[in-house]
């Protein structure tokens, strides 16, 4: 029986890599399906996504086997399971438009996920986690609790195993010390309007300078707010006749669809950081 496994890698430049990697595929009996790479001259850092079929080694033999062949070509690698659903926790507040949507998504067999819990600051959305059989953590956050709450949250986390934690219009700023523990596994989304129209009601804000563009950022969490790697953005055009509700409307669907897409691309091993960017292998 055959086994479908990807392997992502990052190393530094130099002529024979892919062949080296087909070669190793090839004498354990892989078979390449897709294969995708990238050199990064302002690096100097090359990427490799591989998707291959192996009847010949287990999951642990690759590994084992994989560390003795990257080490000497200082190659940092991970190998996935390709039929492996990731396990994903989701945080919220009070706007559900991206945390709906991704449910659904899920549901409907188009994101490789297995959602194992929903986090949430206010009660608002424990019927809809509750539709979809996903246990609901009601966690409340305030200035006085931020560091207890936030112990619960992380948790939790832990205790489902999660390899994904998504931001879906999660409203409170996370802590460095929280931001470090979730680095490269947490995915945030926001309006493309930073930093112009920063605080509360930026679609108000941005109807009021008269915008045309409406977008969205998803990205990866750091302690600097809303400046981590940049996974996926995506615009939308408006123009004068456009009231708030309607930008708001335009702003709730981008951000949607821009997550989800970011979502799918990590949950498929897509994403590789390249220091404060992303190299993503669509």
């Amino acid at each position: 029986m055959k086994h479908a496994y990807i392997l992502t890698l990052s190393c530094p430049d130099r002529t024979g890599i892919v062949h080296a990697v087909s070669g190793f595929l090839l004498e354990r009996g892989g078979n390449i399906e897709e294969a995708a790479q990238y050199n990064d001259p302002a690096t100097g850092l090359f990427f490799m996504r591989v998707q291959f079929a192996c009847a010949q080694h287990t999951f642990e033999d690759l590994k084992s086997q994989l560390q003795f062949f990257a080490e000497p070509l200082r190659i940092s690698w991970k190998l996935h399971a390709v039929h492996e659903p990731m396990r994903t926790v989701i945080l919220v507040s009070k706007e559900g438009h991206c945390l709906n949507d991704l449910l659904f998504r899920w549901k409907s067999g188009l994101l490789r996920l297995d959602i194992a819990a929903i986090i949430s600051n206010h009660r608002d959305f424990y019927q809809l986690a509750a539709s979809y059989n996903v246990p609901f953590h009601h966690v409340p956050v305030a200035a006085a609790n931020k560091a207890q709450a936030e112990a619960r949250q992380y948790e939790i986390v832990e205790s489902e195993r999660a390899e994904l934690i998504v931001l879906a219009r999660y409203m409170q700023i996370l802590s460095d010390e929280l931001c470090g523990k979730l680095a490269g596994r947490a995915i945030n989304i926001h309006h493309s309007f930073l930093p112009s129209f920063k605080g509360a009601k930026p679609y108000y804000q941005a109807h009021e300078r008269g915008v045309k563009l409406i977008g969205a950022t998803a990205h990866y969490v750091t302690a600097e707010l809303d400046e981590g790697p940049i996974i996926e953005q995506d615009v939308a055009r408006v123009d004068h006749a456009h009231t708030v509700e309607d930008l708001t409307a335009v702003g709730r669907d981008t951000e949607s669809q821009v997550l989800a897409r970011a979502v799918k691309w990590h949950s498929e091993h897509r994403v590789l950081l390249n220091g404060h960017k992303t190299v993503v292998f669509k």
